[in-house]
């Protein structure tokens, strides 16, 4: 039988959006308990070392994480293993940048660039409004917050915006009809578009059904669905991309296109010699 928690995580049994290299190790990172889960968070270490390339080994991680150079939503995170996750904001003040965390179509975390207007706020999803001590109510988030006194009109699924800094609210956005979202879980992961109807089911989950920018429809759970503006206008810079998922045809035609190699002059003039032009051959 185990005894106490688990310390230690095999690379094999890793989440695969970490994009971890099968061959060159045994061992992975296990993150530290905190704000996000093990499967759908993204440690500093991973962050810095495979996705930013600040780091070249372990040591170098760790070196950096403790000359508190790292800033997860605003604080200085010394612990190369904290799990940053969804709609989190990590500075870093050395190389001026600041990215927000947010999900490609492909199920991955992309390190998106934003503005230092934008690093000012981040939205948090509503998992459910209780009363506490003395009837004093209070939200919970799905990064872990508690947020106390929010607007009587906020219930579970809505969105609300927290000012980094002081962990206020500042705005919220009702879970409606209408909305733009981003899908953040099960197979539709980092898809973006507007909520079109909601299927209650009592007693089972609940579907919600999505249409993305260029008209394509998809169904997902409840929980799978963050709402990240009002309208169609999302209170975050979106991805490359902007969340909307290509078929397997189109994300070939758009990987050979860049691949593709003009063909030289040379290559057209003897071309032209046998009576064939090249589709897309340079104009002169």
């Amino acid at each position: 039988m185990a005894r106490g928690p688990k310390k230690h995580l095999k690379r094999m049994f890793a989440p695969s959006h970490w994009m971890l290299d099968k061959l060159k190790g045994r061992w992975a990172p296990r993150p530290s308990a905190g704000p996000h889960k093990l499967r759908e968070c993204l440690p500093l270490i991973v962050m810095l070392r495979n996705r930013l390339k600040y780091a070249l080994t372990y040591r170098e991680c760790k070196m950096i994480v403790m000359q508190r150079l790292i800033k997860v939503d605003g604080k200085v995170r010394t612990d190369m293993f904290y799990p940053a996750g969804f709609m989190d904001v990590v500075d870093i003040e050395k190389t001026k940048e600041t990215f927000r965390l947010l999900y490609d179509t492909k199920a991955r975390f992309v390190l998106h660039k934003i503005s230092k207007e934008e690093a000012g706020y981040k939205l948090c999803r509503v998992r459910r409004v209780q009363k506490g001590l003395r009837g004093i109510p209070y939200a919970n988030t799905h990064d872990g917050r508690t947020l106390r006194y929010p607007d009587p009109e906020v219930k579970a699924n809505d969105t609300v915006r927290v000012d980094i800094a002081t962990g206020k609210i500042l705005d919220h956005v009702k879970f409606e009809a209408g909305n733009v979202v981003m899908i953040s879980g099960g197979n539709n992961i980092g898809r973006v578009g507007v909520i079109v109807h909601r299927e209650k089911h009592p007693g089972a989950m609940e579907i919600v059904h999505v249409k993305d920018a260029v008209g394509h429809t998809f169904a997902t759970r409840l929980t799978n669905v963050f709402v990240i503006g009002k309208g169609t206008k999302p209170w975050v810079s979106l991805p490359k991309g902007n969340g909307v998922k290509l078929s397997i045809i189109e994300d070939r035609a758009a990987k050979m296109a860049k691949k593709e190699v003009p063909p030289s002059l040379l290559q057209i003039d003897l071309l032209e010699d046998v009576g064939y032009t090249p589709a897309g051959a340079l104009v002169r």
